[in-house]
Parts: structure tokens; C-alpha cells; sequence
């Protein structure tokens, strides 16, 4: 199913479509009114995707998926539809880019996202750089951040990515319908 255009988007098409010139032999196409756009107010946040209340009990990275998937990801044919690169980002920084970037890509039809999070500690570096701070900060924390109650209506399924994806510091999330 085709999602519907955004006023703006919508606006712009009417332009490109005044633009053209037909082929020959052929009408120009009938556009009507651009729609009115209104620049105060933003647009209302989606509404997360309906399910079953049985579903929020089940893990992210418990969820099972159909043998197809398993396979692909296994095989590392799985092409991701979006990728988030974590590295450098505090933890608060890191999850609220992850929030956003889920949201975008769930309500805009994306079904595969692929987040890098880096390998994080080392059992002999556990404060292994110059400030102090323990490493893997984000990488242990995704799981509990797609746990949580704004994001897991989005989320099908958690699965580590394959070497070709970033292997041990990369995750795909598997998101709804």
C-alpha cells in the first residue's frame, strides 16, 4: 500500500507536474490546487503501529522470525533499508537518535535497520580509554532502550549482524509492518 504524500510533498509534486512538457502526441496532466501548508504548527506524531498485548511481553531479541529471515541473516544476504551509526555519540545522544530514527523509518515503510554499535569492552580494557569511562556504554544499553515502551511497538525481532555488516559491534532491528 502506497503511503500518502506530506502537504510539502505534495506542493513540490504540483510544481514538477506544472513543469513538464508532454511528449508529443500526449496532454500535460490535470493538477489541481496546490495544498495550503501550514508552517507554525508540526506535523502530529505517528501513532505506534496497533498490536497485541501479548507481543509487549515478548524480548526483542527473544522474538522469532519466519526461517526466511533466520537464512538470510545467517547467509549475510539481508540488505538493510537504513544504517545508524552509534560511534561517537554519548549514551542520552545515542538513544535519542535511535528513538527518532526508528520512528522515521518505521512510518516511512523501512523493514530492516542496521545499527552499529561497536564491539564496546574488552575483557582486559574494561576503562580502556583516557577519560575514565567504561566502553560498550551504548552497545549494552540497546538492548533496553528497544525494550522499552515507545520503541517496542516498532520493533519484530533483534539479531546480531553479519561480519559483512559490522559483525560483533552491529545489530539488526527488524521492524513491523
Amino acid at each position: 500500500m502506497a503511503r500518502r504524500l506530506h502537504p510539502d510533498e505534495s506542493a513540490l509534486w504540483a510544481q514538477v507536474a506544472a513543469s513538464i512538457r508532454p511528449l508529443p502526441g500526449r496532454v500535460r496532466p490535470i493538477v489541481g490546487p496546490a495544498p495550503r501548508v501550514i508552517v507554525d504548527q508540526p506535523p502530529p506524531a505517528p501513532a505506534p503501529p496497533k498490536r497485541a498485548p501479548a507481543a509487549n511481553r515478548i524480548a526483542v531479541d527473544a522474538a522469532t522470525l519466519d526461517g526466511g529471515w533466520d537464512r538470510k541473516m545467517r547467509t549475510g544476504r539481508l540488505a538493510p533499508d537504513l544504517t545508524v551509526d552509534l560511534h561517537g555519540y554519548t549514551r542520552d545522544r545515542a538513544h535519542a537518535l535511535l528513538t527518532r530514527m526508528i520512528v522515521e523509518a518505521a512510518t516511512g515503510g523501512a523493514r530492516v535497520m542496521l545499527v552499529i554499535t561497536g564491539k564496546g569492552a574488552r575483557d582486559s580494557d574494561e576503562v580502556a580509554n583516557n577519560f575514565g569511562r567504561p566502553r560498550g556504554v551504548i552497545r549494552a544499553s540497546l538492548r533496553d532502550w528497544l525494550q522499552s515502551s515507545d520503541l517496542r511497538p516498532y520493533i519484530a525481532a533483534l539479531r546480531p549482524a553479519h561480519p559483512r555488516h559490522g559483525g560483533g559491534g552491529a545489530w539488526y532491528v527488524i521492524l513491523r509492518r
